[in-house]
């Protein structure tokens, strides 16, 4: 099973034993903070390792939460729902991580559902902001503007997550090829960074920076077809990014390579692209694959340089299984789906 398993079963006692500890002072654990501590562990092993063992596991413990919240009233219970709602948003990302947009989608409503349950508004502002950056992984530039704008009314002003709502806006934008209005975003977003203190903290969204704003530019910008620009900020991104979000450096550098294919450089393309195969090999994680996919695609044309021959070559020995997913990606690809 790899470092993920070895990782969260140091810390993780078995679904039946959970259970049990609905009941008061057995062995002194509280299971709320212990389900707090699980869920801390599970995070900080997605940032690593990705998505991969994970998901029956959190899935599990949504189930054990919704059985302890049976035996529990008043404050219990409504912490455990908290919790519930708490992890039915990761599932949502692990789902979103994994490639399946459809349980991704189940989960996030479920998420929002709870914590409106338990009156929590800025966990709400968090789902809706995610909502919207999961359309527009799916590329749906309406619902990704919707979302976000919805998120970013009600969210208090000035604050994390409004600008986390911004960003994913300015997605929804670049999708829309709305040029004014994505960048107009994105700089919105990056000033209230700029202007962050400690009233303006949050619970959610706690890794929006410069860096993370940075990333969605280039993104953005290699939608609208900058592709140079698009490549030298991921690069600086890249390089500001802290060194436990492993997986998420695998992404941004399957989507920079993109941004060189789509400058006419394949070299470059192939070079980050084999980075970036290097961490999907790791982490398993669907969004690396999906946008290595999208990066075979666009170096056909490039196909007899040997830097890109490497790269086919070992993203097809990677993915053997998923060669009929690959060819359809390629027959449905083109490079101006990246632009």
């Amino acid at each position: 099973m790899g470092g993920i398993a070895a990782t969260a079963a140091a810390a993780i006692p078995p679904l039946s034993r959970l259970t049990k500890l609905g009941a008061p002072d057995v062995d002194d654990i509280s299971p709320i903070d212990h389900l707090r501590h699980i869920r801390r562990v599970f995070i900080d092993s997605d940032n690593l390792f990705g998505p991969g063992q994970l998901i029956p596991a959190v899935q599990g413990y949504v189930q054990v939460i919704q059985r302890l919240r049976s035996g529990r009233a008043g404050s219990d219970r409504r912490a455990l729902l908290h919790l519930q709602a708490e992890f039915a948003e990761f599932a949502a990302w692990l789902y979103q991580d994994s490639g399946d947009s459809g349980q991704a989608q189940f989960w996030l409503d479920r998420a929002l559902e709870w914590s409106h349950a338990v009156e929590d508004q800025e966990m709400a502002v968090y789902v809706m902001a995610r909502k919207s950056q999961l359309a527009g992984d799916m590329r749906d530039s309406v619902s990704a503007i919707d979302f976000a704008e919805g998120a970013a009314t009600m969210a208090i002003q000035g604050s994390r997550l409004q600008a986390t709502a911004r960003t994913y806006a300015a997605y929804g934008h670049a999708l829309a090829r709305e040029d004014t209005a994505c960048l107009h975003a994105l700089d919105g977003a990056r000033n209230l960074v700029g202007e962050f203190d400690d009233g303006q903290e949050s619970a959610w969204a706690t890794w929006l920076d410069d860096a993370y704003i940075d990333v969605q530019r280039a993104r953005c910008l290699s939608i609208l077809g900058k592709h140079n620009q698009a490549a030298t900020v991921f690069q600086q991104a890249i390089r500001d990014l802290p060194s436990g979000y492993r997986r998420d450096r695998g992404v941004y550098l399957a989507r920079e390579a993109l941004a060189h294919a789509g400058a006419d450089d394949p070299e470059q393309a192939a070079a980050a692209g084999l980075q970036a195969l290097a961490v999907a090999e790791e982490t398993r994680s669907g969004r690396i694959v999906y946008e290595l996919a999208r990066l075979d695609s666009a170096l056909t044309c490039w196909a007899n340089v040997p830097a890109v021959a490497d790269f086919r070559g070992s993203l097809t020995s990677f993915i053997p299984q998923e060669t009929r997913s690959l060819n359809r990606v390629r027959a449905s690809s083109s490079l101006k789906e990246t632009t």
